[in-house]
């Protein structure tokens, strides 16, 4: 996380703040977003200020309650007093969410967290990040810094391997959470990570189109299940 905050507001509506996955880099969300704007104020978080001209500098190690921080003072800024928000993350930012709602529930109205890989929930969680880790940390994997830094660089060398310890400490209130899971992802690690966790936290559950890159490979299918997601939330708590 940074001094400055680093995100982007769109549209108009209630606020709906967007935690994008990997290094946090919004790239991509593009269709996303402007398709969410049609119902909600859309702020798009940007934790390591990647999108702002921060990509190829020095990073250090990641922390997820880092993250959140950074997005409940974004909240702080783009909401008025009293007032409170819905939440999405996707991978690394949707542990960023969980770790929001368990920490500043008051600011949330509801929160969408779509395959998170706190994958430490299930039974053989030990094995399964070794195994996550060593799928993707690879000897080739692109640089996290100077000229040629990519976010997935950026991904492998600062964020995946604590972001993956992280579990969630207790269940949120009923009907504030919702662990979503794309219907492309079935039979995969994280698939039965968000159906445990789910299970575990005592929340909803919600497929959503897709797979693990739902939000940029079928955006509009995406934004209109998160919607549904936030509407059906929004008429059980009524």
């Amino acid at each position: 996380m940074t001094d400055t905050l680093h995100y982007d507001v769109t549209g108009r509506g209630p606020v709906l703040l967007l935690v994008p996955g990997g290094a946090g880099h919004p790239m991509g969300l593009g269709p996303l977003t402007e398709r969410l704007a049609r119902r909600f104020t859309v702020v798009t978080y940007d934790p390591l200020g990647l999108a702002h001209g921060r990509l190829g500098r020095p990073v250090a190690e990641q922390r997820v309650a880092d993250w959140s921080e950074g997005a409940r003072r974004v909240l702080a800024e783009v909401l008025p007093g009293g007032a409170s928000a819905s939440v999405c993350g996707t991978s690394s930012g949707a542990l960023a969410v969980l770790d929001l709602l368990a920490r500043y529930p008051e600011r949330l109205a509801h929160v969408v967290a779509h395959e998170p890989p706190c994958v430490t929930v299930l039974p053989d969680g030990a094995a399964r990040r070794a195994e996550l880790i060593g799928r993707l940390d690879g000897p080739e994997r692109p640089p996290a810094e100077g000229e040629s830094a990519t976010p997935m660089g950026v991904f492998l060398a600062r964020v995946l391997r604590p972001f993956t310890t992280y579990t969630p400490a207790a269940p949120p209130a009923p009907g504030r959470l919702t662990i979503a899971a794309g219907a492309d992802s079935r039979g995969q690690l994280l698939y039965r990570t968000a159906e445990s966790l789910a299970g575990r936290l005592g929340c909803g559950f919600a497929e959503f189109p897709g797979g693990h890159l739902g939000a940029l490979d079928h955006p509009e299918e995406f934004a209109d299940a998160l919607a549904e997601a936030l509407r059906s939330s929004a008429r059980t708590s009524a």
